[in-house]
């Protein structure tokens, strides 16, 4: 498994991330039997960098607190049973599946956690996890999605260990 964490912002964190970062995409790809070896690419920004991101990739002029950018398509979320169909799905040298990239805003991160009355380490770990439900096809638009998406989010949690 290749997980990469580039941190592009400077504020501190005051935790491990990068280790908590991995800890969390493993579990999460535990947690949905993922059958293959998958790439992962995490991007830690600044508010400005992610308001320009999800202005150019979403047209929302905001910032926001986490992007997710699926490679991966599915018919339904968490159905992995049609990826070898299509080889682009997986890198040509490691054979690993492209599941995609995502970009978490390291103060808004912050100001959740104070505004939630959680650890900086719970929200970073959440939104990981929300992110990684994203990257295997699971969403929150409708309310019948969003209540099984918010139900895999908080066992992930639970199974991690970690609790507001």
């Amino acid at each position: 498994m290749t997980i990469h964490v580039t941190n592009e912002q400077s504020l501190s964190l005051g935790f491990d991330y990068e280790t908590l970062c991995i800890r969390v995409i493993h579990q999460c790809m535990d947690y949905v039997d993922f059958p293959y070896e998958a790439e992962v690419e995490v991007t830690l920004v600044d508010v400005e960098t992610i308001h320009e991101i999800n202005l150019a990739q979403r047209q929302i002029d905001r910032p926001t607190d986490v992007l997710s950018f699926p490679m991966l398509s599915f018919e339904k979320p968490g159905d992995f049973s049609k990826l070898e169909e299509n080889m682009d799905n997986f890198h040509p040298e490691s054979g690993e599946a492209l599941l995609g990239d995502i970009v978490l805003c390291i103060p808004k991160v912050k100001m959740q956690a104070e505004e939630y009355g959680h650890s900086y380490e719970r929200e970073f770990a959440f939104l990981i996890c929300h992110s990684m439900l994203h990257l295997f096809g699971y969403d929150h638009m409708v309310p019948s999605d969003e209540e099984v998406m918010f139900a895999k989010q908080e066992e992930i949690m639970q199974q991690l260990g970690i609790s507001r």
